[in-house]
């Protein structure tokens, strides 16, 4: 799903779809559960399922969190918070970037998510 593209991101495609929720961004629970383990685990495969990715699409970071009502490979991304450079290309496949641990860590911090994200020192 993604390839790694440079020091703090992968590269991947998601076809992205504004949603009606008012909440975070989301994508498939089992997709969401499956890029935790394989990009975000430590040495020894211990990690958090639940904390969220960190994707840049277009001009604009999202936290993103798992759900199972978003079909697999789609990016679900509250109809308020789509930046204006995708607004009329939506929906529709669109180049992702996923930070790795240690840059969603910084990003989270940084924007001040307040989800429950447990120790932000478990993405480093």
């Amino acid at each position: 799903m993604f390839e790694r593209f440079s020091h703090g991101y992968y590269l991947g495609e998601l076809y992205v779809q504004p949603s009606d929720s008012d909440g975070a961004a989301a994508i498939k629970r089992a997709d969401h559960e499956r890029v935790n383990e394989q990009l975000y685990a430590d040495e020894e495969g211990i990690t958090r399922l639940d904390n969220p990715l960190v994707m840049k699409v277009g001009t604009k970071h999202f936290p993103v969190v798992g759900d199972e009502d978003v079909p697999s490979g789609t990016l679900a991304l509250p109809e308020a918070a789509v930046p204006e450079d995708l607004k009329f290309r939506l929906p529709g496949r669109s180049e992702v970037f996923l930070a790795n641990a240690e840059r969603a860590g910084d990003l989270l911090r940084f924007t001040g998510w307040e989800g429950d994200t447990g120790d932000p020192a478990e993405y480093a």
